[in-house]
């Protein structure tokens, strides 16, 4: 502390001597809708800043805070337009040249993913990312570009359409949005950032920081990249109790756009959603099941139960509190949140259309 002056270590208390909650409840009241459930959050937001305030942070450190506040509601306000609309992420190299067959692949990829009303989520460079965007067309393409030195510039179908276009100051918070707006995940090949992408995805998933969803690994028939990366994971990870083997499960490796697509498209013929509600782990489900498939699921999946067994539940207003999804079945167990790759495992069960209630 020897560079500070006396007056830094006293500036704490010199600033609380003002009222600063009741300020900020008065901004409050002027500011948020009456009926807002989310007043108490924002308060708590406003008072992290007063007291960052308060301690009169370093330039650098004032800087990150403002710059993520930003970049967050930005990305918010311009993402809730497509709140409705299933979306799949798109990783892979901003180099592989229009020429290539993976470019070729990537652009058939976004293709038929906007056939299908599905957007088309990638960094919005060149390459995979281009190609992808191309397939899929302006209207349903979201670019998530990020300021670079080199090399990183929004691709022609982002400059057509600018009003899907994010451009980030920092990587932790692009890709923050690459997961959480992904309904499901493409890793093409690529260099160190697709690489960086596919491990942090499947810690995410694997650990339950994110839903789970389909990552599906794209590769030309005859391909190596992926097929050696998968044989590092089962020999160095899974065979030296790195990772369980079923933690395998959260991926699958396809040779073509088409395949990519049918992967999509199983993991949700039933399959809906999930969530939390205290110690209960619920999955939506288009269709109910059967009676022996809740038994199979009892008899073969008990292990991910912390505690007793599978119970496909109605929905109710006063637990479930969400009317949108109220057409919906729903599964309910105490899942251990540890064995997500035998939950992936489930969930290709339950997608079964044999396992359904007709």
């Amino acid at each position: 502390m020897a560079n500070h002056t006396d007056e830094y270590l006293e500036r704490q208390y010199l600033v609380s001597s003002f009222d600063v909650a009741d300020r900020i409840d008065a901004l409050l009241e002027a500011a948020v809708p009456p009926t807002s459930p989310n007043a108490e959050l924002y308060r708590e937001m406003m008072l992290t800043v007063a007291r960052m305030a308060e301690a009169d942070r370093n330039r650098w450190d004032a800087k990150i805070m403002m710059q993520t506040l930003r970049e967050l509601e930005a990305s918010f306000d311009m993402l809730d337009r497509f709140k409705r609309r299933r979306k799949v992420t798109v990783f892979g190299s901003a180099r592989t040249e229009p020429g290539h067959p993976l470019y070729q692949q990537a652009k058939e990829l976004g293709e038929i993913l906007a056939r299908h009303n599905l957007m088309v989520i990638t960094g919005a460079g060149g390459g995979i990312m281009a190609a992808a965007h191309e397939g899929a067309g302006p209207d349903s393409s979201l670019g998530l570009n990020i300021l670079l030195p080199f090399e990183q510039g929004a691709n022609a179908t982002m400059q057509e359409r600018n009003s899907h276009l994010l451009t980030f100051h920092f990587f932790f918070l692009r890709k923050l949005f690459f997961v959480k707006e992904a309904d499901a995940l493409v890793l093409c090949p690529g260099g160190f950032g697709t690489l960086d992408e596919a491990w942090e995805v499947l810690t995410l998933v694997q650990t339950g920081k994110s839903p789970l969803v389909p990552i599906v690994l794209l590769d030309v028939e005859g391909g190596t990249y992926w097929d050696k990366c998968l044989e590092f994971m089962q020999e160095e990870m899974v065979d030296k109790g790195y990772i369980l083997p079923e933690d395998m499960e959260l991926m699958r490796l396809v040779r073509t756009p088409q395949e990519a697509g049918r992967e999509i498209a199983r993991f949700y013929a039933n399959y809906h959603s999930t969530r939390w509600y205290g110690s209960k782990f619920v999955i939506r489900t288009n269709h109910r099941l059967t009676d022996a498939a809740m038994s199979h699921l009892n008899e073969h999946f008990a292990s991910i139960c912390a505690s007793g067994d599978f119970k496909q539940v109605p929905y109710c207003s006063e637990t479930h509190k969400e009317p949108e999804f109220c057409n919906l079945h729903r599964l309910e167990f105490a899942f251990n949140a540890r064995d997500l790759g035998r939950l992936r495992q489930l969930v290709d069960y339950i997608n079964q259309p044999e396992n359904w209630h007709n």
